[in-house]
This record gives structure tokens, C-alpha cells and sequence, in this order.
């Protein structure tokens, strides 16, 4: 089958977005990204979101959206999955072309989370929960992600300065990302001494929740006009993966399967060993699912994906760089659009747009998003042509 390309890339800035809409955000990306494509029309309109309804009062996004940006009769609907919305609106576009019955996609990552603010914003982000078993008890992603801290230093005796290179390394690289919601690297010693969001994450090893909308345009290789712009991206591999969604559910809360089993069928697909991805765009929420995820997709061995910090693999020179252009920590997360914005990054490494960031050379991504701690994965391996 005709491969999956990307062919045009758009995003707004993250941040706190006070005085613009939540369809003005997303018209701004989608209007960069048809731009970039050279105007492509798109046929369908797959919206990642996770909060609109809660934090803007919004539900049926897909044709809000396609109504505003002068889209009206097109195929559009909104794909949930908690932090992986956006990766999954990617797959579900992904699909569309594959399939044969959509020949242009627009997939959009959307969220606006300043439209609520407070104790309203964090019930709305812990609804991706259990409900029932551990929302209801007052747990919430921070909570979560502070337990697996805690539980990861018992059962690998690892110090916690041992986590300081990658918030370090997300702030270094988002000094040179435009678009970045945090402009400005810090230092190690600077992370020893800020203060406790939730005990053991301090304030560097939690993103910052963030407005922000980015969209991609899909099509087919043969259907690329002839003026296009940019170099196309091929989509290699594309793969969802579940897990429980109760962390009191797993055998062992440390190992991240959804996201073992995606980076492996992923990367099956696109017929590339885990040694040869150039670079990982991980789902750095939390500075621990940095670990887990880079101890997940097999490039570091369980309890030993700290290491890669402490010896600088992960930094732009390094052996398997991330969060290239400051990930989720230094980007800002805006919850379902990060799996776009991720994409949109990747995009501009493997064309060599990246400027002071760029990775020499770079051929091969892997980009993954996460919903939960890993009760839902979503992998792209993406290739320059």
C-alpha cells in the first residue's frame, strides 16, 4: 500500500492563553499547517482532546472546529485517551489514510486549560483515572506519578539527584524552541534545592499544564502535489496499547507494558531495531515516566534508565536524545494536544528545521505519548524520505 506521509506541520505557542478561544487556537495551528502543506484540502478532521468538555464546557469538537476554520462537510470527531489524545487522533488519521477511503487527514491536538482555574482543573485531569478506586480517594496523576517515584528509589536504591538530568535536559533544549512555554535552561544545583510539588517530585520533575493547540496534515506519497513545500515525513509505524487502568491492578506498577508492547509493534512495522531510532520524543510529564519509558522501549535495562541522564545519552549530542525540543517539562503540557505537538517536533528534526536544536543527520524518530502512567501507549515511529 502507498505509504502515509505528513505533509504539513502548524502550531501555536504553549502557554497561558488568557485572551483567545479554544476554536481561535485551533484555526491558528490549522491554518499553519495547510499553509505548510502548500493548501491541502483536508477530506476528514480528527480532533485530540481531553478536557473541553469539563474545563471549556465544550463537547463535539469536530464540527465547532471544522465550522470555524471553513471545513463545514467534512468527516469530523473528537478521539479521547487521556495524555495520549493526541498520538491517538494521529493513529486514527493514520488509519483513514491507510484505509483507502480518506486521501487528505487533518489531525488537530487541541487544549485550553485557562478557561477554568484551581481545584477545577485538577478534578478535570484526574477524571483519566479509576473513578471508582482511585479518583474517588483523591488520587491524582501527580499523586500517581509520585508514588512510582517513591516505589522506583525502593526498589533500585537510586538517589534523587539521580533524576535531575532530565528536567535539566528538557530546559536546555526548550531554550531553543520558539514555541516553548519555559525559555530558559537551569542548572543541577538549582533542581537540589527548589522546593516539593508532592513528595519525592519537586517542581522540575512535574510539567507545567499549558494551553496549546498543533495540527499535521496526512496524505498519501502519490497524492503530494508537486509544488510541496517541505519534504514529506513517512508514518513507518503506528501502534495503541492498553493496560490496566488502576495502578493497584498491575503485577509490577514499574513496568510500563503498554509502552513496551507499542514501541515493539511500532517499530516492527517500520522494520527498524530499537538502535536505530536517532531520537526519543518520550512523554516526560513526570521525570519518572521519563525513566520508565526509556526502561520500556528496551533502551535502557530495568532500574538503569537514570543512567542515561547521569552519563548525558539523553542531551542533543548524546547517544538517544529527548525531549529534543524541550519535551512536556519545558514545552508545557497541554494534555490531549501533546501528541501532536511531539509529532510537530519530530517533523521539524527529521527535515533539519529544529535551528540550534537540530540533531545531525537525524533519519529515524520515535515519538510516544502516554495516557496514564501507561494504561494507555501511543507510538509513531516517524522517517525522512
Amino acid at each position: 500500500m502507498t505509504d502515509v506521509v505528513i505533509a504539513g506541520i502548524g502550531q501555536t505557542s504553549v502557554g497561558e492563553h488568557w485572551h483567545i478561544s479554544l476554536r481561535e487556537l485551533a484555526y491558528q495551528a490549522i491554518e499553519a499547517a495547510r499553509k505548510d502543506a502548500g493548501g491541502l484540502l483536508p477530506q476528514a478532521l480528527f480532533v485530540g482532546n481531553m478536557l473541553a468538555p469539563t474545563v471549556s464546557g465544550q463537547a463535539h469538537l469536530g464540527v465547532l472546529i471544522a465550522d470555524f476554520a471553513d471545513l463545514r462537510g467534512i468527516e469530523a470527531y473528537t478521539v479521547e485517551a487521556a495524555g495520549a489524545s493526541g498520538g491517538a487522533a494521529l493513529r486514527a488519521g493514520y488509519l483513514a489514510i491507510k484505509s483507502g477511503f480518506v486521501d487528505v487527514a487533518l489531525v488537530l491536538g487541541i487544549e485550553k486549560l485557562t478557561d477554568k482555574v484551581g481545584p477545577e482543573v485538577d478534578s478535570a485531569i484526574a477524571t483519566s483515572l479509576d473513578s471508582d478506586y482511585e479518583a474517588v480517594q483523591g488520587a491524582t496523576p501527580l499523586t500517581q506519578a509520585a508514588m512510582l517515584m517513591r516505589r522506583y528509589f525502593h526498589e533500585y536504591d537510586v538517589p534523587q539527584s539521580a533524576f535531575a538530568g532530565f528536567p535539566v535536559t528538557a530546559h536546555a533544549n526548550g531554550a531553543g524552541n520558539p514555541h516553548a512555554m519555559f525559555r530558559k535552561a537551569i542548572k543541577p544545583a538549582l533542581y537540589e534545592r527548589v522546593g516539593m510539588v508532592c513528595d519525592p517530585l519537586n517542581i522540575f520533575d512535574a510539567a507545567p499544564d499549558a494551553d496549546g493547540a498543533a495540527a499535521v496534515l496526512l496524505t498519501r506519497s502519490d497524492l503530494l502535489p508537486p509544488d510541496t513545500p517541505h519534504s514529506p515525513i513517512r508514518v513507518a509505524g503506528s501502534s495503541v496499547a492498553t493496560d490496566t487502568l488502576s495502578l493497584h491492578d498491575r503485577p509490577d506498577p514499574l513496568d510500563f507494558r503498554s509502552a513496551r508492547l507499542s514501541v515493539e509493534r511500532a517499530c516492527y512495522q517500520a522494520g527498524i531495531a530499537i538502535d536505530q531510532v536517532d531520537f526519543f520524543e518520550l512523554y516526560d510529564a513526570y521525570s519518572i515516566y521519563a525513566v520508565l519509558s526509556l526502561e520500556a522501549a528496551g533502551l535502557a535495562e530495568r532500574g538503569q534508565g537514570w543512567v542515561l541522564a547521569e552519563e548525558d545519552q539523553i542531551s542533543l549530542k548524546g547517544h538517544i536524545p529527548i525531549s529534543t525540543l524541550g519535551g512536556l517539562k519545558a514545552r508545557g503540557n497541554p494534555w490531549g494536544a501533546t501528541g501532536v505537538y511531539q509529532v510537530v517536533e519530530a517533523v521539524l528534526q527529521l527535515r533539519g528545521d529544529a535551528g540550534d536544536n537540530q540533531i545531525p543527520e537525524a533519519k529515524n524518530a520515535l515519538v510516544q505519548c502516554l495516557g496514564g502512567p501507561a494504561s494507555t501507549a501511543v507510538t509513531h515511529v516517524l522517517m525522512a524520505q
